[in-house]
């Protein structure tokens, strides 16, 4: 089964009323603390044909079961501990091949592109999946803006750092910052989207805010959170989970069931709100996204080029 579109969907739309009563819940109880500020503020978007049909999940599960590293290595420690990231203002560097290098204040940057709502499968490498309503523009309007020089190949990405407010960067378990990089024709895929919020409202602290990257064929790590840096390179740029192990961690890490992580099974995956031991659904190729991505990778062997 292939990711399913329809023209103009919203979460509004697909979410039961119960989902986003979730809301409330969350600002009234412990997570209100990462949830607090830039999350409340309303978010006008416009709804997008690249949007999927498939139930979302509800806010709870997509703020409160994160794998963010900066703040530990708990899927409950970003929740916990992200309140403290101080998010505005904010700059992002782009530099490396590009026409107009600078340091960009996100608020320069959002006053210049039109955002959209992208209802997106995520898919994450430790095999659970779960479905977004992100807010975002695609990253090829930025690209556009500040200009492409010829010979630039791939785009380099690194997240803030900052151990005072991320505390898991005061650990070893990383090599810090994070950095993330895909190839220029994927960047440029009209899939690939810089978010900045979810569910109508600013990205919460815990899932990247105040911007991060979403390509939703590939595994999540690859969706770098709290970007600072934007570069545009002519040799494939290195990635933490690459360097750390390339041989469970590709530099494309594109979905594909039918290339097993070493340690378990990708064959399918356990969606996210059915409960631990909930049931399981088959994998799909690209994350469901095969139609729309697959042509980037003609000729590719995706079993050794992975």
């Amino acid at each position: 089964m292939r990711n399913q579109f329809r023209a103009g969907p919203t979460w509004a739309e697909v979410t039961p009323k119960a989902h986003f009563l979730n809301r409330r819940a969350l600002i009234s109880g412990a997570a209100a603390m990462s949830l607090a500020g830039p999350a409340l503020a309303k978010i006008s978007a416009r709804p997008s044909a690249l949007s999927t049909d498939a139930a979302l999940n509800s806010l709870e599960d997509i703020t409160s079961y994160n794998n963010y590293y900066e703040f530990g290595t708990g899927k409950e420690d970003p929740a916990a501990y992200a309140g403290a990231l101080t998010t505005s203002p904010w700059t992002v560097k782009i530099d490396g091949m590009v026409e107009k290098p600078g340091d960009y204040a996100l608020e320069d940057i959002l006053g210049k592109v039109s955002l959209e709502e992208r209802i997106y499968r995520f898919r994450c490498v430790e095999a659970w999946s779960m479905v977004v309503p992100w807010i975002g523009f695609q990253l090829s309007d930025l690209l556009a803006r500040v200009g492409v020089q010829p010979g630039a190949k791939y785009v380099a990405f690194e997240t803030l750092m900052r151990p005072e407010e991320m505390p898991g960067q005061q650990s070893g378990i990383l090599e810090w910052p994070y950095r993330e990089g895909l190839r220029l024709d994927e960047a440029m895929h009209p899939l690939t989207i810089l978010a900045t919020g979810l569910y109508g409202e600013a990205l919460p602290n815990q899932n990247g805010a105040p911007i991060r990257l979403v390509v939703p064929w590939k595994y999540g790590f690859k969706s770098i959170k709290a970007i600072v840096r934007i570069s545009l390179v002519d040799k494939q740029p290195p990635t933490t989970w690459n360097m750390i192990n390339a041989p469970e961690y590709g530099f494309y890490s594109n979905v594909n069931p039918n290339v097993d992580h070493p340690r378990w099974s990708q064959a399918s995956e356990r969606p996210l709100g059915g409960g631990l031991f909930g049931g399981r659904q088959p994998t799909m190729m690209f994350n469901g996204y095969e139609d729309q991505v697959a042509s980037l990778y003609a000729g590719q062997d995706l079993t050794v080029d992975f």
